[in-house]
């Protein structure tokens, strides 16, 4: 097929441009080097693609350990307080036993013989019967806390022996936090290589698959059924990602200077007062399905079969999203990423 002038002086200029900046930049690339702008915008989606699933993957073990780490406090406040307890009673029985030996009472004669001697015998039997309850009592509230405290303190260190190991996962993932980094600034590289009009250009072809895209979408009737009105949870998540727009996406972040995507759906519903999973899959997992016809603003659309993108539905075929490294979060169609689902928070 023969290239038109135009076509030839835009796949050479964009061959070009390429090359001086990865050759500039001492960039290796994984593939071959893309060639016309369909090939680099390509390049630069299965890039971003690439950083988005790492980054969910390190959110997620950052996610856990903060979990465990909560649950090791808790254990370990638990097993103080059931130890001072303890203290606290086997100070008062022993006390009560020195006071019964000080007053006579209990170690200096036998309680048969407290009772022979004793002027009104039913009284001193009352008050033997008494006092062996108490002492019974105590020895087994002791008891039944030397056994709670135990437990307590076997569950922590369990807990903390978990702790440990997702710590050490947590540091092995630190290879998806390089991964991530990589990706980004091979994208930002090959973006930096194009000139502003090619950019634009690039721009307009997101632009205008965006489109195409929530246009078929709309033609399935996907929104025939969707709800306009939510709840007042749902209603305060979309305003707080309302107030985020134009705010950098920056990757494991969730605020307030900037996002990722699903730093940011989780924040907007914490807002509400509901807490979510902190990723994207997590969220797909966790969180109650609905049919996509079903959904109302506040809800949250998966995208990818992967589940590596989150945003939250505002209503009119539209959602917020923190996009990708390098834009910002922003109002976009829907449809115009492939959807996986819908999921709703405090169903």
């Amino acid at each position: 097929m023969t290239r038109t002038p135009r076509a030839q002086h835009r796949r050479a200029t964009a061959v070009a441009a390429l090359t001086l900046a990865l050759t500039a930049a001492a960039v290796q690339p994984a593939r071959a080097e893309p060639g016309t702008l369909e090939e680099v915008r390509a390049e630069l989606q299965r890039l971003y693609h690439d950083a988005a699933v790492a980054t969910d993957k390190y959110n997620a073990a950052d996610e856990k350990v903060t979990r465990q780490s909560k649950r090791v406090r808790t254990l370990r406040t638990q097993v103080g307080a059931a130890e001072r307890k303890l203290s606290r009673l086997t100070s008062r029985a022993g006390a009560a036993a020195r006071a019964q030996y000080r007053s006579g009472t209990g170690a200096s004669l036998p309680a048969e013989l407290q009772f022979v001697l004793a002027e009104n015998p039913e009284a001193a039997l009352d008050g033997a019967t008494r006092a062996r309850q108490a002492q019974q009592g105590t020895m087994d509230v002791v008891a039944a806390l030397v056994t709670t405290g135990e437990e307590l303190r076997t569950r922590a260190d369990e807990a903390s022996d978990v702790l440990r190991r997702l710590k050490a996962n947590r540091r092995a993932k630190d290879t998806e936090r390089e991964k991530v980094e990589r990706r980004i600034t091979e994208a930002e590289r090959l973006e930096d290589s194009l000139a502003a009009s090619q950019r634009r250009e690039l721009d307009g072809l997101d632009t205008r698959d965006a489109n195409a895209a929530q246009d078929r979408w709309l033609d399935t009737g996907a929104l025939d059924r969707a709800g306009t009105t939510t709840t007042a949870a749902g209603k305060k998540a979309v305003e707080y990602a309302a107030r985020q727009l134009g705010k950098p996406y920056i990757w494991g972040a969730e605020g307030p200077g900037g996002y990722d995507c699903s730093g940011l759906t989780s924040q907007a519903w914490l807002s509400a007062g509901v807490t979510i999973p902190r990723t994207s899959q997590m969220q797909w997992q966790g969180l109650t399905r609905i049919p996509v016809g079903s959904m109302r603003p506040g809800d949250l659309i998966v995208y990818y079969d992967d589940a590596s993108h989150i945003a939250i539905y505002i209503g009119d075929g539209e959602m917020i999203n923190a996009p990708r490294p390098g834009r910002n979060v922003t109002i976009a169609p829907a449809g115009s990423m492939p959807i996986l689902g819908v999921v709703r928070p405090g169903a």
